[in-house]
């Protein structure tokens, strides 16, 4: 059952207050009466919250004219019909134009009932379309953000949503993006640089009941540590030095999506107690308010970082870290899965070749065979690389490729070296790098090439591929001797 409308009567006369109490009463209006004298009585009147107010015309030291402009000032849209004894247009239309909902007669009071429901109606009609209005414009700024997102995700160089590849790691990879993306479940990608931890992360928004909502992405190591917090959960306007206007945060802009926090290692530690909170309980406050915000955004994290050493050492919070590990998702290293490398080269080259104009080239074999051989430390990325410059370099028929973009002019130490060993890359042909980092792995295990923790294994080939290239590179027993630099 709804509350009475409650009517402030605002009248000196106590005949004609108690005729204007009688004649609301019979309509269940609910009227209080006040005789108010000052300014100050009528602000004290406003605290009572009234939905309508009466005034007659004429108040000592006090008006109709004067209360109106007080709501205006007030900012309060209450609405407010005048009563008079006596008619007056001049009156009337100078009170219509203040926002007087009505101008009555006191000896025709039978309009009063039907005059203060209108009133009412009206306010309601006002309240809906503001209310209307509001949403339209948060829906509005609320599209804009996201098509923001949404235009970044169609311009993505990764946007396909395939994982290429047949081997049986990224079929594993596969297969628990398959498990957990109808779920929702927090994901912890894991992995090396360039293996394709973002890809993971819009494979599993894209086959989950939240594919039609954005899926916004943070890399947690590119934003200053002053701003991460502001970025992340928003800010009201003149929370710190700059915050023009409030900001919503990324996980507002996610609310029914999902958010991608890529180098979640990089969090400081302030802003991990709020982030395992959102995972905990889904709220959040912007910076510089103390209103919660409820959100159902959905977490994929990233990192390339031991997080559990990070523990160790002071650098991640344990409870965060076991709140992220709910469902870890490895992403393979390329060496790993080096039987893809053929249809990679095809995909990038392709599509290298659309973007440019250019017919898509031919890659010859010789070329190929010292992809598969190389052990790719910057993994998926760093063979997307060669095969751009590639095509760009590319004039005739046969894709252009130099073995010598495969190493680094840094010299990096370990840029062969598949499984950490610690191999130095010494100057000289592809061929020659290849041959002493072959050595040397061999000597660590004694030459035993096949089998556990053997040569092949170690390499990440198969014992009939490092038998083979053994051959061809020359290697044998005491060789390394025999190479040795002075």
């Amino acid at each position: 059952m709804s509350s009475p409308i409650r009517v402030l009567i605002l009248e000196d006369r106590v005949d004609d207050a108690v005729l204007l109490v009688r004649e609301l009463s019979r309509h269940d209006f609910e009227p209080e009466w006040s005789r108010v004298e000052s300014r100050a009585d009528y602000l004290e009147c406003l605290d009572w919250r009234p939905d309508v107010i009466l005034a007659d015309y004429t108040l000592p030291r006090f008006d109709a004219l004067e209360a109106l402009r007080l709501l205006k000032e007030r900012g309060l849209d209450i609405p407010f019909l005048v009563v008079t004894g006596t008619i007056g247009e001049e009156r009337a239309v100078e009170c219509m134009r203040e926002g007087a909902s009505d101008y009555l007669l006191k000896d025709r009071l039978t309009r009063l009932g039907p005059a203060v429901t209108r009133a009412i109606a009206e306010k309601e009609l006002r309240d809906q379309k503001h209310a209307a209005e509001a949403a339209l414009q948060k829906l509005k700024e609320r599209l804009e953000v996201e098509n923001q997102y949404l235009q970044a995700e169609i311009d993505d160089t990764h946007h396909t949503d395939e994982m290429v590849g047949t081997s049986a790691a990224l079929e594993r990879l596969r297969e628990q993006v398959r498990q957990v993306a109808g779920t929702d479940a927090t994901v912890l990608i894991l992995g090396e640089t360039g293996t394709g931890k973002e890809l993971v992360a819009r494979a599993v928004h894209r086959s989950s009941a939240r594919r039609d909502r954005p899926l916004v992405k943070v890399n947690c190591a590119s934003l200053p540590a002053s701003l991460v917090e502001s970025e992340l959960f928003g800010h009201e306007k003149g929370a710190f030095t700059g915050a023009t206007a409030q900001r919503r945060g990324r996980f507002e802009v996610a609310n029914g999506g999902t958010l991608f926090l890529d180098e979640v290692g990089e969090l400081p530690l302030e802003v991990q107690a709020k982030l395992l909170r959102v995972l905990q309980d889904g709220e959040l406050e912007r910076v510089g308010s103390s209103a919660t915000t409820r959100v159902d955004t959905r977490i994929i994290a990233a990192t390339n970082r031991d997080l559990l050493q990070g523990v160790g050492e002071g650098h991640f919070r344990r409870d965060l870290y076991y709140r992220l590990h709910v469902f870890p998702i490895e992403a393979p290293p390329l060496r790993a899965r080096r039987e893809d490398i053929p249809l990679l080269v095809s995909f990038f080259a392709a599509r290298f070749a659309r973007k440019l104009g250019k017919p898509v080239p031919a890659f010859p074999a010789e070329a190929m065979e010292i992809l598969m051989t190389y052990s790719w430390p910057g993994n998926v990325r760093e063979l997307e690389n060669v095969i751009e410059r590639a095509v760009i370099l590319t004039t005739g028929s046969a894709l252009a490729f130099d073995p010598a973009w495969l190493v680094p002019e840094a010299q990096d130490s370990a840029l062969l070296n598949a499984e950490g060993v610690g191999a130095v890359v010494e100057e000289g042909t592809l061929a020659d790098v290849e041959r002493r980092h072959i050595l040397q792995v061999l000597e660590k295990t004694r030459w035993r090439i096949a089998g556990r923790g053997g040569a092949a294994e170690q390499l990440g080939l198969k014992p009939s591929t490092l038998r083979s290239r053994m051959e061809k590179l020359g290697v044998r027993r005491g060789l390394a001797r025999e190479v040795e630099p002075p």
